[in-house]
């Protein structure tokens, strides 16, 4: 069958792979790699259930924690504000609201944003109280540490007073930090609007995926006046005068703007550590997923690209995650919209999906106080995106075998990480890990494991019980054991340490890899450390995990569950994190997490019955 290039049916474009020919959707976000010859996803886990394991399923309810308080709210309004450089999000919200597909679905770039994590980069409160105590407890690096995060916290802010020192230097003083949160500061709205919209759209092809361009180091064009400051998107065919009359830019094609070496810039992290003597040491590597993703099968060769409309191979960008496309096409990216626009079937909705149900429950729950520009039902909205997206797209579980032998069951369960970075990725609080249980004949308990608890403990963790932290398992034979996958730190006398600025590497990263990463070839700034390095069933895109349970006193037949939970910060984390009570930022989250519901995110679940 011949298939011409460009071939379009029904929104799927058709791709020659591997000798076959493979269709799948392009306008939705994550989606299965195409076949290989033999039919298979390549990298993938060839998981599936065993045989031996009766009315075996993934169809039960997994848990998610819950607002607290359940009154429904408008947030305040999005930030009108127009500095030399910026504008607020209200500005662009003007023609870039009101926006909907050909099944009439809201694609509002406004609706979406404003309740997402990026928008409320700066009022989010967890990343306040860690920021107050990291300088509080290295009040040396204050400077420095201030100005790493308020580069991709409140970038807007900071690129302007760096733009234009002498005009607003002074007013925010020594501290950006301190001086952008200052509401009488004139930057104060700019800082506040947090990852916004004359931010992202105005970085510069420059130096991306490049370790210079990291750490906040995006490149923002200071020097052209308006009207003709470039906006850069996904498009090739742009309408100008508009943005140039309403707010000074010029929207330009940027094939920048379909490139994950785009969210780089803030998402790959370096920061710097100290020793016992409070100096320097070096440079830790605090947030990886772009070069976890460089390192697996969905990453795109270096200096490559391709067009919002296409796709290659098993290539996965940031963007088709977590600005998935809409399915249905249709939109019109301005309304009112200019003559010469056309309807694009590729549009990116602005959902900026990732994992932290906790927090944006927490920010709901306290619109008020912390200023979030978003209504209840909005924040609803993201919310349900993001338990989609960890439970539909994220990983998969599996019992792969199962034998009773005398009064010992053994069981292997099996995970699958579908998604294009280590699971969890990113910010080291966070954790994801099987909670295992046997129940016998009579619905009896005979073995449980990883239990989760009110308090966002898990029951056998040792890093929760104690400072210190729980290995990486193959085989658990005791219910005090329990897989958890996770980065813990450690300081420069190699003892386990939350305070960022001490973190000299890894003691553990067991996190579940990508499909397609090798871990005998990974850099030393994304390697496994611990025992995992040395499991052979902890692999690119799978683990394996064997449960030895004891049997005595118990009858069969046994059902067997198996859940793979994540929660954003850890129990060990918020105790170290609530030393610095004291500290306003810091006593005002405690009190935030302790009122908020701590139920993990039930990412997936397996349960059968063995004889």
């Amino acid at each position: 069958m011949a298939i011409p290039g460009n071939f379009f049916l029904r929104g799927r474009k058709i791709l020659r792979t591997a000798g076959v020919i493979a269709s799948f959707s392009l306008l939705s976000g994550c989606m299965p790699s195409p076949p290989d010859a033999t039919g298979i996803a390549p990298g993938a886990a060839s998981f599936a259930n065993a045989a031996n394991f009766k009315g075996t399923t993934s169809a039960m309810e997994l848990g998610k924690p819950e607002k607290t308080k359940p009154t429904a709210r408008h947030g305040i309004a999005l930030t009108n504000f127009t500095e030399t450089n910026f504008v607020g999000s209200n500005r662009c919200s003007l023609c870039h609201g009101n926006l909907v597909d050909r099944d009439g679905r809201d694609m509002s770039i406004n609706n979406h944003w404003r309740s997402t994590m990026m928008a409320n980069a700066a009022k989010d409160p967890l990343w306040q109280a860690k920021v107050s105590s990291e300088t509080t407890r290295n009040p040396a690096i204050r400077k420095v540490i201030e100005e790493k995060c308020v580069a991709c916290h409140m970038p807007m802010a900071w690129t302007q007073v760096n733009a234009d020192p002498a005009v607003y230097g002074p007013e925010v003083g020594e501290n950006p930090y301190e001086g952008f949160l200052a509401d009488k500061t004139r930057l104060h709205s700019a800082a506040m609007d947090g990852v916004s919209c004359s931010l992202c759209h105005q970085i510069q092809d420059h130096e991306l995926g490049n370790k210079t361009s990291f750490s906040g180091k995006y490149t923002i064009d200071t020097k052209t006046p308006p009207p003709h400051r470039a906006a850069f998107g996904p498009y090739e065919e742009t309408v100008a005068e508009p943005m140039q009359t309403s707010i000074g830019f010029t929207p330009l094609y940027g094939s920048h703007t379909n490139d994950s070496s785009l969210c780089a810039t803030c998402h790959t992290l370096y920061t710097p550590f100290l020793d016992n003597a409070g100096n320097i040491a070096g440079e830790f590597p605090e947030q990886t997923p772009y070069l976890e993703w460089q390192h697996s099968e969905f990453a795109e060769p270096a200096g490559n690209r391709h067009a919002i409309d296409e796709s290659v191979g098993t290539v996965r960008l940031c963007q088709e995650c977590h600005m998935p496309h809409s399915t249905a096409g249709g939109v019109m990216i301005a309304s009112p919209a200019p003559k010469e626009s056309t309807e694009k079937d590729h549009f990116s909705q602005h959902h900026f999906v990732g994992g932290n149900v906790l927090l944006l429950n927490i920010m709901q729950d306290n619109l008020e106080p912390l200023r979030i520009s978003a209504s209840t039902a909005k924040m609803d909205d993201t919310k349900e995106r993001t338990v989609n997206l960890l439970q539909k797209e994220t990983a998969s579980l599996y019992l792969l075998a199962g034998k009773v032998s005398g009064d010992t069951l053994a069981v292997t369960v099996g995970i699958e990480n579908k998604a294009g970075h280590k699971l969890p990725t990113g910010f080291p609080s966070r954790r994801t890990w099987l909670h295992f249980t046997v129940t016998d004949a009579e619905g009896a308990i005979v073995f449980e494991s990883g239990r989760p608890q009110p308090d966002g403990s898990v029951t056998g963790d040792d890093g929760d019980e104690k400072m210190a932290y729980e290995p990486h398992y193959d085989l658990i034979t005791s219910p005090d054991q329990v897989q958890i996958y996770e980065s813990v730190m450690h300081n420069t006398d190699n003892q386990v340490t939350f305070t960022l600025l001490r973190g000299a590497g890894y003691i553990k990263d067991n996190r579940l890899l990508p499909r397609g990463f090798d871990k005998k070839t990974a850099g030393k700034d994304i390697a496994v450390q611990g025992k995992a390095a040395a499991d052979p069933n902890f692999i690119g895109g799978a683990d394996q995990v064997t449960y030895s349970v004891a049997l005595s006193g118990h009858k069969g037949p046994y059902t067997v569950t198996a859940q793979l939970l994540y929660a954003t910060v850890s129990h060990a984390f918020m105790r170290d994190l609530a030393r610095d009570e004291a500290i306003m930022e810091v006593g005002r989250f405690v009190g935030y997490y302790n009122e908020a519901d701590k139920t993990p995110v039930g990412i997936a679940a397996v349960r059968g019955m063995i004889d």
